[in-house]
């Protein structure tokens, strides 16, 4: 409990030297439901049931509270950095604030550019839903083709990308009152098809304990496959941090954003197991080749379960998640670009850190983020197997831009650097003695997690022909690319530019009436002299 001689900042941007230029509009419910349809449920879960259930069957749900349980230490520690610094492209600014400038402008490249692939991605999900709801979203082919499935879904992302655009670049308030409502029915469907697959139960749970032959003939048998279905839950619990990235905008943010990165994860994690345990349950026929089918998987096992209307108003729900999930992670990404624009840490930081005077949203970035996003698209429209592929390359960045907060986190508890020495205000959550333990833990679950996802299988960079060696090393190749120059564009020339630009600037807000270069510059290099530190 805080003691009475204490007060939580409202905003954490004073360390940083920002001004306040977005619109605090978010609260509780807003900054919740931005984590929760950033996970999604029902497009995580429904988008990859089939590549885990067919890599290691039934037993592949064992994987989903195994990836909680890594991924809570990682949201705890977070939730520790967000009661302490809730501001846009939260990771970023918690490297900055943890270790050198390198690695803190990485682990922003890194979420940027997985953001800017795992929005591709997530919109190819309408792919896996709208042609079940009504076979007339299958507007390229039949669906029967080599190439319908990913032709058919690249346009289909394509619009969704395009409609998500024009929503966050016209302001928050906006994204946000579609996001809470879509967020609502996704909970409320979850809620529902839970109760609806329980209903329907034909077996016992002995299931989830028997292999079924799945790993007979792989190196490490069963295991070897569960490690590569493991990538399925893997996919759909990250992005809890987007309540604390969306912080500038929230209302009393050092309380509110912690709380929504574990209530976030936390509900995702009860309600996705749910699901995944009852609908495996009450599916008529796991021996079904379609369960393991990129046009089948877990929508066709609800609507053979449900049948008619019922299944079909559910696969509507599931549409309605993929929208929001697509908003928040377009969200996401553009306070990513913002947050390293207006440190003038980008190419064209200028006008990519601009934010429009009536919606006070970066519309800039916006469009910037939703034209980029459909470029891996495009580069992957030919390839049978682009869902596996670009869900596994987001992840992989992901996890990597996250070890490069816990890991200085980590070195820095051990150094006695963190908790913060008391200056006079309380965080909004703290792990106490709990945080070394913890954060052990979160690190050697990324880096396990991380290679497991990168290591170059068959089965997720190279399944279907041609079978090349750079398609199968693909995932490591651009992963190191990224990695690779994005430190070398840094170190030669961005950290050269680095610092606050001035409109960002709390000492050029300070003084508005000055119009002189040299004050200018003198409150621009302060802030770039901080921001360095």
């Amino acid at each position: 409990m805080a003691e009475p001689s204490k007060s939580i900042d409202s905003s954490g941007m004073d360390e940083f030297g920002y001004t306040q230029t977005l619109d605090r509009s978010i609260g509780k419910f807003a900054s919740f439901a931005a984590g929760v349809s950033y996970i999604s449920i029902l497009t995580g879960v429904f988008q990859l049931f089939y590549f885990g259930f067919s890599m290691a069957g039934p037993a592949y749900a064992w994987s989903w509270p195994l990836v909680f349980a890594g991924q809570l230490m990682v949201a705890l520690c977070f939730a520790e950095l967000a009661g302490r610094y809730p501001v846009a492209g939260s990771v970023y600014n918690w490297a900055k604030r943890l270790t050198s400038g390198t690695w803190s402008w990485l682990a922003g490249w890194l979420l940027l550019i997985s953001s800017i692939v795992a929005l591709g991605a997530v919109a190819l999900a309408l792919q896996l839903t709208l042609p079940q709801l009504w076979s007339g979203f299958q507007i390229i082919g039949d669906g029967t083709g080599t190439y319908d499935f990913a032709l058919n879904g690249v346009l289909l992302a394509s619009i969704m990308i395009s409609i998500s655009t024009l929503i966050n670049a016209f302001g928050v308030k906006l994204m946000t009152r579609i996001n809470s409502i879509g967020v609502f029915v996704e909970l409320t469907a979850a809620v529902l098809l839970i109760l609806a697959l329980g209903w329907h139960v034909v077996r016992g749970p002995e299931v989830f304990f028997d292999t079924a032959g799945f790993g007979e003939g792989h190196d490490l048998g069963f295991f070897g496959v569960f490690l590569i279905g493991a990538m399925a839950s893997g996919y759909v619990m990250y992005g809890f941090d987007t309540a604390s990235s969306l912080g500038e905008e929230t209302k009393d943010p050092k309380r509110t954003a912690p709380k929504a990165i574990l209530r976030a994860i936390t509900a995702s994690f009860v309600l996705g197991g749910l699901i995944l345990l009852f609908g495996i349950l009450a599916a008529p026929d796991l021996a079904d080749p379609k369960l393991g089918a990129a046009d089948g998987g877990l929508q066709y096992l609800v609507l053979s379960v449900l049948g008619g209307p019922f299944g079909k108003a559910f696969l509507a729900c599931i549409v309605v998640a993929v929208v929001v999930c697509t908003l928040a992670v377009h969200a996401a990404a553009i306070r990513m670009m913002f947050a390293m624009a207006r440190d003038n840490n980008l190419p064209f930081s200028r006008q990519l850190g601009k934010v429009d005077p009536v919606r006070r949203t970066p519309t800039v970035a916006a469009i910037v983020i939703g034209v980029m996003a459909v470029i891996p698209l495009l580069v992957n429209v030919m390839q049978p197997a682009i869902f596996t592929i670009m869900s596994s390359i987001s992840i992989v960045l992901i996890y990597l831009s996250y070890l490069l907060v816990t890991v200085p986190l980590l070195r820095n508890r051990l150094l006695k650097k963190w908790p913060l020495a008391d200056d006079g205000s309380e965080p909004g959550f703290s792990l106490g003695t709990w945080g070394l333990p913890v954060n052990i833990l979160a690190v050697l679950w990324g880096g396990a997690m991380t290679v497991n996802l990168v290591w170059p299988r068959q089965e997720i960079y190279n399944s279907v022909p041609p079978f090349e060696w750079y398609l199968q090393w693909g995932g490591v190749l651009f992963v190191a690319a990224v990695a690779g120059g994005g430190a070398l564009l840094y170190r030669l020339k961005i950290r050269h530019q680095t610092g606050v630009l001035p409109e960002h600037a709390v000492a050029v807000a300070a003084h508005p009436s000055s119009g002189s270069a040299r004050q200018e510059a003198s409150a621009e290099a302060t802030v770039a002299d901080a921001t360095i530190r």
